[in-house]
């Protein structure tokens, strides 16, 4: 099945734990989940489920992936700044290709070498930042959706482990 998978991850989330203690973190990583999954839902999409404090979520559409994630950041800076912390800084990975689709304990879940590209990227996606793979970034409104928002949109090399050769990604920011 060809899907879209969209991973992210709080940087220096087991520094936050430490800073300002177990309950305080969570109660902000808590928060960071209902920000993640309105944005999630707000573009058709759909949470597959949690790793720690980070979200795999599934898209139709690679558009509705990348809005997605922009809400998240924009959301994400807005809720840090009514918390009057800056702790909370999202890293964000979109990829899209084949995948195995499969049901356990009655959720369904996906494997394969896609979600693994997903995750990889994701995993080197900077603060604040959403890394598009060229199968994201080349689909239908994407690039137009990024120009609207005023994303910045950087196109970068890197070599992702366990991932035969160079890939292209397009490291993107949102608008302030």
């Amino acid at each position: 099945k060809d899907v879209i998978i969209l991973f992210t991850d709080l940087k220096s989330s087991t520094q936050l734990y430490q800073q300002i203690g177990d309950l305080n973190a969570f109660a902000l990583v808590r928060e960071h989940y209902g920000v993640l999954n309105k944005a999630i839902l707000n573009h058709h999409g759909a949470a597959v489920k949690t790793i720690g404090d980070a979200i795999m979520a599934t898209f139709d559409q690679p558009v509705d992936a990348v809005g997605a994630g922009l809400e998240m950041l924009r959301e994400m800076r807005k809720m840090n700044q009514e918390s009057h912390q800056d702790d909370l800084i999202l890293k964000i990975g979109i990829h899209r290709g084949a995948a195995i689709s499969v049901t356990l304990n009655e959720r369904i879940d996906y494997f394969g070498q896609t979600v693994n590209i997903a995750a990889r990227v994701q995993g080197i996606a900077g603060g604040d930042e959403i890394y598009l793979t060229d199968e994201i970034y080349s689909a239908p409104g994407v690039s137009e959706l990024l120009q609207q928002n005023h994303s910045g949109v950087e196109s970068i090399q890197v070599q992702l482990k366990g991932i035969e050769g160079d890939m292209k990604i397009y490291k993107t920011t949102a608008a302030a």
